[in-house]
């Protein structure tokens, strides 16, 4: 069974030669002072006129300074309009104080994007999408490395520029394959994630901590930095070696995402997870002057941890992997449900402390308390209660108070 999936993104780190990196340097330098220009004109227009100046009238402008100055046709027109669209209010829109966009710096833009393939640009995958070869015109064909999980229709792109290396994010409209699977997995915090399945078996993923394993150089590169004089070129230097660490350990975490993901979408039909709210989790704890906080530091340690992980970039990545994979993800209403403080062989609520890292209750039943949350929240979702059913002797699964329990629907 096959079905159209939503669009997701590829990524593939392109190795241009000198002349050609030259040649993008040159149309990055174009975009970020078409952007800057763009958004100079609608400031002014609304500072001195009130006039505010629409998408569809810089398109405009645009083809006339295209026609008038050859320099500024060489870029690709469609690419040059996706820049353009760049100029919006998000700030407002995030329910901060409202305000135009900031100017940016060659050296904080991130890059440039083209529409659909073929228009100015080609991607050429390789054998089961593995590297492949990008086409920009006036550029000529460029290497690009990487492998995508699956491959699609390709719709559109960006070509990014991080720290010295040039990057290749591809829109690609994959197709849904349906597998047939059998087991279930639950979320659990002591670990990296804690499993269950629907047959009472459990394993967990150790959390790779990247942030303790690569400490100590980032806080060498810190020192090195704040050592250097402001404005001076071994600064500059010393700020990118810092920024490539940085984006080092993240790529680290994300690879590691990308394949734990991957292998919980490959081998379950249903996956169930806390819902959370990451905000919350790692709200300081230093209070106001008149209510000072207690564990300040203690507090400091577990959000550093708990954002070590990137729990919401974990999340994201299982539950689009599971959707288009043909299988079922459902968040458990984390604050209804309590899956950390209840029982998940009779149901029953008790408070816990952090530091309990075992579920004990006075039913009898006792194991770690992360794999507790997991079997409580893969209850719920399969059979709507915190407790799985009792099989009776008509061999219909009942519960507790002998209630019929129905199963829930699975893909």
């Amino acid at each position: 069974m096959v079905e159209v999936a939503a669009k997701r993104k590829v990524s593939y780190q392109l190795y241009p030669s000198l002349q050609q990196e030259t040649l993008l340097l040159a149309l990055l330098r174009s975009h970020q002072q078409l952007y800057n220009a763009a958004l100079e004109e609608r400031i002014s227009a609304w500072r001195k006129q009130t006039l505010s100046i629409s998408y569809a009238d810089q398109c405009k402008s645009l083809t006339v300074i295209r026609q008038a100055m050859p320099e500024w046709a060489i870029p690709n027109c469609s690419s040059q309009q996706m820049t353009l669209r760049r100029l919006f209010f998000q700030r407002a829109r995030q329910g901060k104080t409202p305000g135009f966009p900031h100017f940016k710096s060659l050296a904080r833009f991130p890059g440039f994007g083209f529409k659909s393939h073929g228009d100015g640009w080609s991607f050429v995958p390789g054998k089961d999408w593995k590297h492949g070869r990008l086409r920009v015109g006036g550029v000529g064909h460029i290497k690009c490395r990487g492998q995508a999980r699956q491959g699609g229709r390709i719709c559109a792109s960006d070509l990014l520029y991080r720290n010295g290396q040039w990057w290749l994010s591809l829109t690609v409209e994959p197709e849904v394959i349906v597998r047939e699977r059998t087991h279930h997995a639950a979320w659990g915090v002591e670990h990296l994630l804690t499993i269950a399945d629907h047959e009472g078996g459990s394993s967990h993923e150790e959390n790779p901590r990247w942030h303790r394993q690569q400490a100590d150089e980032i806080a060498r590169l810190q020192q090195a930095v704040s050592r250097k004089k402001r404005g001076s070129n071994r600064r500059k230097c010393a700020i990118q070696k810092l920024a490539r660490a940085r984006s080092r350990q993240a790529r680290q975490r994300l690879e590691h995402h990308h394949q734990l993901s991957a292998r919980l979408a490959r081998e379950n039909a249903l996956v169930v997870m806390e819902e959370l709210t990451i905000k919350n989790m790692t709200r300081s704890a230093k209070g106001t002057a008149e209510e000072p906080g207690k564990n300040v530091r203690q507090k400091a340690g577990l959000n550093r941890e708990i954002l070590d992980t990137a729990p919401a970039q974990l999340i994201q990545l299982i539950r689009y992997k599971v959707t288009e994979t043909g299988g079922e993800f459902v968040d458990a209403p984390t604050r209804k449900l309590k899956p950390s403080q209840t029982c998940p062989a009779c149901g029953r609520t008790a408070r816990k402390v952090l530091d309990d890292r075992i579920h004990g209750c006075p039913c009898g039943h006792s194991e770690p308390r992360d794999l507790a949350s997991a079997r409580v929240v893969l209850n719920w979702a399969l059979f709507g209660s915190p407790t799985a059913p009792i099989r009776s002797g008509t061999g219909r699964d009942r519960d507790a108070s002998g209630n019929p329990v129905k199963l829930h629907p699975i893909a």
